[in-house]
């Protein structure tokens, strides 16, 4: 699994590598507000791509002493401080955009910047596939968060595309608006990552579907004639959960202490359970 999250978050920090390069040298050749803005914009999504690629290898290694359930936590806190970051950014880039707007600068469109445009809506498209994939196949919110900032990235370039041709068209300051539309994009993306990931920090409960699922598993394991409480919450991105199961009082210790471990073994076969504590009731 690691090895494939690990390739995802490469293949996303080689791809904004080049693309911040390539658009910042066609916004400064062309000095153009739009086009630097979406080079800032990759510059977040290099940073967003190292952390996130940092996270992902802290969150696979094994438990220790001090993290006694793992790093599991490293890919939510990640993200959600780039998000933080995005933000920050997303309003300075506002704010010399409505500076763009009251005093239109001097800007060289050629057509270079078409083909930037037109390269980075296409890698990010292909990029976003990707992502979804490999986020969702092993429940990756990093890898998911980088998949929400790729799409916008495509909307953010629409955009800019549409700036940079009605500044051809005789429209200077709709370089400035161009810039602001493209900002508003890097804070939705911002708000997006965090929103997402706030769930995990704040260590929402499971939802009903899995809590159905892990009813259903626990009531299936021989011994156990009902269950009287089940808590669960996110430590990272996986679940803990807390369940009660109710055995007859006539079994023996060791009997109630298997059955226990069997509704242990069965629930955490579920990919979004990490952990279960099991308390017997005699009844």
């Amino acid at each position: 699994m690691s090895e494939h999250l690990k390739k995802a978050t490469s293949l996303a920090l080689a791809t904004n590598v080049f693309l911040f390069a390539i658009k910042l040298t066609v916004g400064i050749i062309s000095n153009s507000i739009t086009m630097i803005s979406e080079a800032v914009n990759s510059s977040t999504d290099i940073i967003s791509s190292l952390a996130i690629k940092y996270s992902v290898r802290i969150s696979s290694m094994k438990p220790d002493d001090k993290h006694q359930f793992g790093h599991s936590a490293a890919q939510p806190i990640a993200t959600f401080i780039v998000a933080v970051f995005a933000g920050v950014l997303g309003l300075n880039i506002i704010q010399e955009s409505v500076k763009r707007i009251v005093t239109p600068a001097n800007i060289q469109i050629n057509i270079y910047v078409y083909i930037v445009l037109a390269i980075t809506i296409i890698s990010k498209v292909i990029l976003n596939r990707y992502q979804i994939h490999i986020g969702n196949k092993y429940n990756s919110p990093a890898v998911r968060a980088q998949s929400v900032d790729s799409i916008n990235d495509v909307l953010a370039s629409s955009i800019a595309l549409i700036g940079i041709i009605g500044v051809q068209a005789g429209y200077p300051r709709i370089d400035g608006v161009g810039g602001i539309l493209v900002a508003m994009f890097i804070l939705r993306s911002g708000f997006e990552i965090a929103k997402e990931n706030i769930d995990y920090l704040m260590g929402r409960a499971a939802d009903e579907n899995l809590i159905m699922e892990i009813t259903s598993r626990a009531l299936r394991v021989k011994g156990v004639e009902g269950l009287n409480d089940l808590r669960s919450h996110y430590v990272g991105d996986k679940f803990h959960i807390e369940i009660h199961i109710e055995v007859n009082k006539s079994v023996s210790t060791k009997e109630s202490h298997d059955i226990g471990k069997d509704v242990q073994h069965a629930i955490e076969k579920l990919p979004e359970v990490q952990k279960v504590f099991v308390h017997i009731d005699p009844v």
